[in-house]
C-alpha cells in the first residue's frame, strides 16, 4: 500500500455502540467515519468505524447483532493501544470524560510516556508515546 491508509483494524464489540462512539470522541479525539445501523433498529450498529488524528482507527459494532462469530463477541474483552503525541492532555481529557484509570501516567524504562484507562463497557485503552520499532 503507497496511499498510506491503515491496515490493521482492531475490531471491537459494545452493547451500547452509540454510547461508544460519544465517549471514543469525547474521552479520546477519536474521529467519527462510518456508522451504518440496521434499517429496523437505528440502536443496533452493524458496523462504525472511527479514526484516529495520528493514523489508524477502530472498528466497531453492536454486540449480539447476530449470530455470525461477529455478532457473538461478548464487549469488554479488548485491549487497544494507540500512539499519541501529547499523553498528559490527553489523561486530562480521558479522566475528565469518566474513563477509569487502571494505570496512571507513567514514563516507561523503554522511553515511551503513557497510561491506561477503561471505558465504560469494559475495553482497555492504553496511550503513550512508543510507535514500535
Amino acid at each position: 500500500m503507497s496511499d498510506n491508509r491503515p491496515a490493521v483494524w482492531p475490531i471491537l464489540s459494545y452493547t451500547d455502540a452509540r454510547a461508544a462512539i460519544a465517549f471514543l470522541t469525547q474521552a479520546f479525539g477519536f474521529e467519527e467515519r462510518a456508522v451504518y445501523a440496521r434499517d429496523n433498529d437505528p440502536s443496533v450498529v452493524e458496523h462504525a468505524e472511527m479514526r484516529w488524528p495520528l493514523g489508524g482507527g477502530v472498528m466497531f459494532g453492536s454486540a449480539g447483532k447476530d449470530d455470525s462469530p461477529f455478532g457473538r463477541r461478548l464487549p469488554g474483552n479488548d485491549s487497544v493501544y494507540v500512539v499519541c503525541d501529547d499523553p498528559d492532555a490527553l489523561f486530562e481529557r480521558a479522566s475528565a470524560a469518566g474513563a477509569e484509570v487502571v494505570k496512571g501516567l507513567e514514563d516507561e524504562d523503554y522511553g515511551s510516556r503513557g497510561f491506561t484507562v477503561r471505558d465504560p463497557e469494559g475495553n482497555l485503552w492504553s496511550f503513550g508515546t512508543y510507535p514500535g520499532e
